[in-house]
């Protein structure tokens, strides 16, 4: 095959571009979100005889429509987002976590929409990494669990 110094130029060029296209692809290290989730235990609890706190048990939150864990009272815009389509997945976590309040004004497009949790995880990566650990604690999300 053979290029010209342009085609090459423009396949480099398209290579350094994509680069960071590539980089975000952390999709969570299990292991490092537990330690994250040290944070989290105040309020939320997950493994073999958790229990509610003033957040609900995590266990098998991947896959539970927003709002719906039994016995725990949400705000109104969590259960709303909910009855909205909400279900959570380890994307929608990482994103919740970033700023509970504001992911929830924003899905309901409702700028007094406000959420229990205060708690807010601006690093992407510890994030992702809860939100991967959370997962092992959901058989609706074996993919997850392995990584």
């Amino acid at each position: 095959m053979h290029f010209s110094t342009k085609g090459l130029a423009l396949l480099s060029a398209l290579f350094v571009l994509a680069g960071p296209v590539y980089a975000d692809d952390h999709v969570g290290d299990a292991a490092q979100g537990e330690k994250v989730f040290k944070k989290c235990k105040a309020c939320h609890d997950v493994g073999e005889g958790a229990k509610d706190k003033t957040g609900p048990v995590l266990n098998d939150v991947i896959g539970r429509v927003a709002g719906t864990f039994e016995g725990h009272k949400y705000s109104d815009s969590m259960i709303a987002a909910g009855e909205k389509g909400l279900v959570w997945n380890q994307e929608e976590i990482a994103d919740y976590i970033e700023d509970p309040t504001g992911f929830l004004r924003k899905y309901l497009d409702d700028s007094k929409a406000k959420s229990k949790m205060t708690l807010k995880v601006k690093k992407e990566d510890e994030r992702k990494d809860v939100a991967a650990y959370v997962a092992t604690f959901s058989p609706a999300a074996p993919a997850a669990a392995a990584e």
